[in-house]
């Protein structure tokens, strides 16, 4: 039996196994699955071992344990560091979800649950490919890392101090991540560019505490009121944003490049329905694959203060409050923004108000050519395992820990990602295809044996 007739033939094996996984509730910014994520990170590390990989760890850290192992035993052959995340979001709100978060459920040809596209999944696509080649070969045909960890969807606080420890440990010819998606339904993809991403709250204080609104309201500042009108005067009519300095760096695609992207079998129809809104927005002058993934944005993502409960209450609050962030491409420098977006800020403000601007975190963007063999590897991996064509795409999302390793390792970032653009990440009915977990599973296993032919 060959390698894509064996992982045929354990699809209900694969499934069985993956539900297991989804069904520990790994969510790592709600301290009560602490045990939780304990007994995800054991999992991965008796699965990891099961696929033939040694040396396994589960490493403690400040906050979640990442998981490590290894396998170097094919001397000559090319090295791959794999990472991915066994932690996912919070499931809230759960009376949205249509079946249980934690509790797989199959419908419609897509598997649903908590963490089955980001990025459990996608993980465990890698350890059943691997598990298929150790199975059918006898052992692994390639050197590998694989680097799991439990902080991703927290901001990865400890993977860093981690790969810094042990850089000569992680040494590899090649980073592959499997945590973006296809561009669409039956168009394998392989992204080489990702935006980076800035990330604020804002505090804005008028009155020393809440007033009655009838007794203080028309002389004195009202944060909501203020904050509004700030994040009003960050665009323009044309969606730009009015930051002064915001574009200077901003890196001109290449006409090829843009020829390239705007060629993709990618279908408008289908985004403007997945978005469900009664029209677009957007920056004038670029299309919509062009908004997504080459031109910076700034977008408020949240905005409260004052009173919110039931009833009436009548103040003017002493403080309002926003999350908002930026999206960054290619040449823009995420601490110059920064410094840019604060000074605006102060001008823009009036002086019957102060303002705190936190920043919770910053993060380059990254693209890449797609001129290294191992691409070409994973292409015709990727057309293996699904049968249809594969392309290179940009994705608008950001992984901080891609642009950090390919600028300490200096080494080719391969993103195989098997999700879709409407699988409602961190969202009510997050669901991956079974068509593209099957189909990863065969693509990843052609991958790693294609790599040994280098």
């Amino acid at each position: 039996m060959n390698l894509t007739e064996y992982i045929e033939s354990k699809r209900e094996e694969h499934l069985s196994d993956l539900f297991e996984f989804l069904r520990i509730p790994s969510v790592s910014a709600q301290s009560e699955h602490k045990p939780d994520i304990e007994r995800a990170a054991k999992w991965v590390a008796d699965r990891l071992g099961a696929a033939g990989l040694d040396n396994i760890e589960i490493v403690p850290t400040k906050m979640h344990p990442l998981v490590y192992g290894e396998s170097l035993h094919a001397p000559g052959k090319p090295t791959v560091l794999f990472y991915g995340h066994y932690d996912v979001q919070p499931p809230e709100p759960l009376d949205l979800w249509a079946s249980p978060a934690f509790e797989p459920a199959i419908r419609g040809g897509n598997l649903y649950g908590r963490g089955t596209a980001d990025d459990k999944g996608q993980v465990h696509i890698h350890i059943r490919a691997l598990d298929a080649i150790r199975k059918t070969a006898g052992k692994l045909p390639i050197n590998l890392k694989v680097m799991i960890e439990g902080e991703e969807e927290v901001g990865s606080v400890s993977l860093w101090d981690f790969v810094n420890a042990n850089r000569a440990r992680l040494k590899a010819d090649a980073l592959v991540v499997s945590d973006t998606s296809m561009l669409a339904r039956g168009v394998p993809s392989i992204t080489y560019g990702l935006r980076g991403l800035n990330y604020y709250q804002i505090e804005i204080t008028g009155p020393a505490q809440d007033l009655h609104s009838g007794v203080f309201g028309g002389a004195a500042p009202n944060p909501i009121t203020i904050l509004c009108e700030l994040f009003a005067k960050l665009h323009d009519s044309n969606f730009r944003v009015t930051v002064p300095g915001f574009y200077d760096d901003v890196a001109k695609l290449s006409k090829a490049e843009r020829k390239a992207l705007n060629a993709l079998p990618w279908k408008a129809s289908e985004f403007r329905k997945t978005v469900g809104a009664p029209g677009l927005g957007g920056e004038k002058g670029f299309s919509i694959v062009e908004q997504l993934w080459t031109r910076p944005t700034l977008e408020l993502n949240g905005i409260w203060g004052g009173y919110t409960g039931e009833g009436s209450k009548t103040v003017i609050p002493s403080k309002a409050y926003a999350k908002f962030s930026t999206r960054l491409v290619p040449n823009q420098n995420p601490d110059q923004i920064t410094r840019l977006l604060g000074r605006h800020i102060r001008k823009l403000l009036p002086k019957t108000v102060k303002f705190k601007l936190d920043v919770h975190s910053q993060g380059k963007p990254w693209v890449a050519p797609y001129t290294h063999p191992f691409f070409e590897v994973a292409r015709r991996a990727l057309e293996k395992g699904f049968g249809k064509r594969a392309v290179f795409i940009r994705e608008g999302g950001s992984i901080p820990f891609v642009t950090q390793m390919h600028d300490t390792f200096k080494v080719p970032c391969i993103l195989l990602g098997f999700g879709l653009p409407d699988e409602n990440a961190h969202a009510p009915d997050e669901h991956i295809a079974l068509e593209n977990y099957f189909g990863g599973i065969k693509a990843v296993a052609q991958f790693y044996e294609g790599l040994a032919g280098l």
